[in-house]
Parts: structure tokens; sequence; C-alpha cells
């Protein structure tokens, strides 16, 4: 995303099109453009090197590179991480535990956190593959007003995984 700008001697265009404060806007020589900038003490910038002719602004191309890096800077503060947390089980994960688990599961989601509930199965214990989307399917269940099924359960090797995304909360 790294945008590089063409500075003064060199811009290559015969005419550009001039703007900034206290500069009357128009199209003007590159020979023109460069004396009204160097007469402010200020760069020839070109902003939109697609136009025709070029658009190019008199500025301070250091405060300019700034402004850009802070702004840069003030999206990536805005986006949203997504934090994934993780809840195994075994097949045969009894009450006490399912409960346990449930209540770390509704904290993350609180939290704003995307739960990834799985199921390990260790050696043959895959027979019991049924009775591990049974779990998962309850533990969605339970979690309903929480949170909503992004992904079913779905085997992939030894692992049954589903994935839950928390509801949007309500102001």
């Amino acid at each position: 995303m790294k945008q590089k700008y063409l500075v003064n001697d060199s811009i290559t265009a015969k005419t550009v099109r001039v703007v900034g404060e206290n500069i009357e806007p128009g199209v003007y020589s590159i020979v023109e453009a460069l004396k009204m900038a160097e007469d402010k003490e200020l760069d020839l910038v070109e902003i939109s090197p697609s136009a025709v002719p070029p658009v190019c602004k008199i500025i301070d191309y250091q405060k300019f590179l700034y402004q850009q890096k802070k702004k840069i800077k003030e999206l990536k503060a805005k986006t949203a991480k997504v934090v994934l947390k993780e809840i195994r089980f075994g097949p045969n994960t009894d009450d006490h535990d399912f409960n346990f688990k449930l209540k770390h599961a509704i904290k993350f989601l609180d939290d704003g956190a995307k739960v990834k509930a799985y199921v390990f199965f260790k050696g043959r214990s895959i027979v019991f593959n049924e009775q591990g989307e049974i779990l998962l399917l309850r533990f969605a269940q339970e979690l309903e007003e929480y949170g909503k099924v992004e992904q079913m359960p779905k085997l992939e090797g030894k692992r049954m995984s589903m994935f839950i995304i928390p509801k949007p909360k309500k102001k």
C-alpha cells in the first residue's frame, strides 16, 4: 500500500493542474508551478498522476507524509481484532466438565471473542464420531442466546470442530 509521490524536479509532465492553500488553482507549465512552490518555500507534489493534466499540490512534503502515516495508523486502530478462543472436548465428556467449559465459552462470547469448540478423538474413539457431533450441537444449543453458529460441526482428521461467533450487542 506504499504510495510514492513525485516531488518537485521528479515530476515529468509538461503542464500540471496546481492546487493548494492561497494559490490560484489552474493549469500551469511545470516551470511556472515549480517557481510558485519555490516562492512559497514549499514543495510541488504530484497528488493525482492519472488525471489529465496531472494534479499537483503546493505543500510541505514532510508534513504531508506525516499526515498520511497518521491517517493509516488511525484506520488500523479502528479495525476490529478478532480473538479466537478454543475449547476442547473428549467424545465422552461428562456433564460437570461440559458445564464448566460452557461457562468459559459464555465469558469468551461476552468479551467479543470467536469460539472454536472441538472434540478430539484419540485412538479408536473415532468410531463414536456421532457422539462428538451430538456433544457439539448440544453445546451450540446451550450458547444460542450468546452467539450463533458460524460453521456447523465438521470432521477434519481426528477432530470435529465448530465455530461460534458472538451475537452483536444491543445498545
